[in-house]
């Protein structure tokens, strides 16, 4: 593995864009510190910081910030068979975006690699092999050691999530149960609200109620519809433990509340 260049702790400004529709002609390693977006293959995706990525030469990608700044830790470099053999056997995928959780430790190995690349010091050309050999070892026991999601299952996941609020909100009436959800969505109960509370800062029986009862308000305001059939389009079992939300919530009755408007 023979490095042609390499770059510690890169920031770059909100309109920075690297563009290669026909890959950068050498492998390239990425140290990903601040939320980004990449297009890998002509599939985008958004990757979030302490994530990695090395792209194989002739692959198409491009990428930039999401943010205001963009930073990362990158290096270019060449390999020969055995080292290709040796990125599989360490289970290191290519041209594919992993969250790391934690690089820090990598990205000091990087900037001690960027100095002993560009240094003319005494076996710094030895020293920059073993720590290439380090780096190495040190991202596949990051990778093997923890059950990362891949950016293209972590996106899929994302939109089936965000599809799912978008219901809860239109038709409040077609959500089923948590477990049900948790099915469609592809998780475990308890994985299903620990990912949906992350990701949207609320639980999502919290989403449900508001939901439900933001179309009633809407119902009762626009049309005549009597309670209890408001109480069914908007996804109640019952008239009664409809009334009983709607006024724990509103402080009037459904009744009361279309009076008021």
């Amino acid at each position: 593995m023979k490095i042609g260049s390499i770059g510690y702790n890169y920031p770059h400004g909100r309109d920075f864009v690297m563009d290669r529709p026909n890959g950068s002609g050498c492998y390239l390693i990425l140290l990903i510190k601040t939320a980004a977006y990449f297009v890998i293959n002509g599939v985008e995706y958004s990757v979030k910081p302490n994530s990695f990525v090395m792209f194989s030469p002739d692959t198409p990608y491009r990428y930039g910030p999401t943010e205001d700044i963009y930073t990362d830790d990158w290096m270019y470099f060449n390999v020969d068979e055995g080292d290709i053999e040796k990125m599989h056997s360490l289970k290191i995928p290519f041209d594919s975006v992993v969250h790391l959780g934690n690089s820090d430790e990598l990205s000091q190995i990087m900037h001690i690699l960027a100095y002993e690349h560009y240094s003319a010091e005494k076996y710094s050309a030895e020293i920059e092999r073993s720590y290439t050999d380090i780096f190495l070892l040190k991202l596949s026991r990051i990778i093997q050691s923890k059950s990362y999601i891949s950016s293209a299952s972590f996106i899929e996941r994302n939109y089936k999530l965000t599809q799912l609020r978008t219901r809860i909100f239109t038709m409040p009436e077609s959500i089923p149960d948590i477990d049900a959800m948790a099915s469609e969505i592809g998780m475990s109960r308890s994985g299903f609200q620990h990912l949906y509370r992350k990701m949207f800062g609320v639980s999502v029986m919290t989403d449900v109620i508001n939901g439900r009862l933001d179309r009633a308000k809407r119902l009762l305001s626009s049309t005549n519809l009597t309670v209890k059939e408001i109480a069914e389009r908007c996804g109640y079992s019952s008239e009664y433990n409809f009334m009983r939300q709607f006024k724990s919530r509103t402080g009037k009755t459904p009744t009361e509340y279309r009076k008021c408007i």
